[in-house]
């Protein structure tokens, strides 16, 4: 189970240092093979292979309306596997495609990660504090 934020700088080449409290994990149930593909609300999902092949199977399962959706998930998918220092290479069309440069943050989601721009993270999550809480939540306990 993934959580937590971690802000990190993407090298000259574009690859993300792996932080060190998910490498053995990683490891272990991934071998260190990952796959990296776009999101629609602008940054980058980050799956362990075993992971990526369940979501895989909801996509491809998803009716035919949904293929601009699938376009989306599986036209850039992009298998990556760890390097020996935990790093991995996040392709140009990849980061182009979320607005990334360098200065990015790294989520938790569970069984995934997600990967923003800093920036555009740090914008993003200002205006949903300022919002309403979405109608999911009337009722839900903090």
């Amino acid at each position: 189970m993934f959580q937590g934020a971690s802000s990190i700088s993407l090298d000259a080449k574009g690859r993300l240092s792996v932080p060190t409290r998910y490498r053995d994990v990683l490891m272990a149930n991934a071998t260190g093979q990952l796959t990296i593909t776009k999101h629609p609300h602008g940054c980058l999902m980050i799956f362990p292979r075993p992971e990526w092949e369940k979501f895989r199977e909801r996509i491809t399962a998803l009716p035919m309306e949904a293929v601009r959706f699938k376009r989306i998930f599986m036209g850039h998918a992009m298998d990556v596997d760890m390097d020996a220092t935990g790093r991995v290479l996040v392709a140009p069309e990849l980061r182009e495609g979320a607005g990334i440069s360098k200065d990015t943050i790294l989520l938790g989601m569970g069984n995934h990660f997600e990967l923003w721009d800093k920036a555009k993270y740090d914008a993003q999550e200002a205006e949903a504090m300022q919002g309403e809480l979405p109608e999911v939540l009337n009722g839900f306990s903090f």
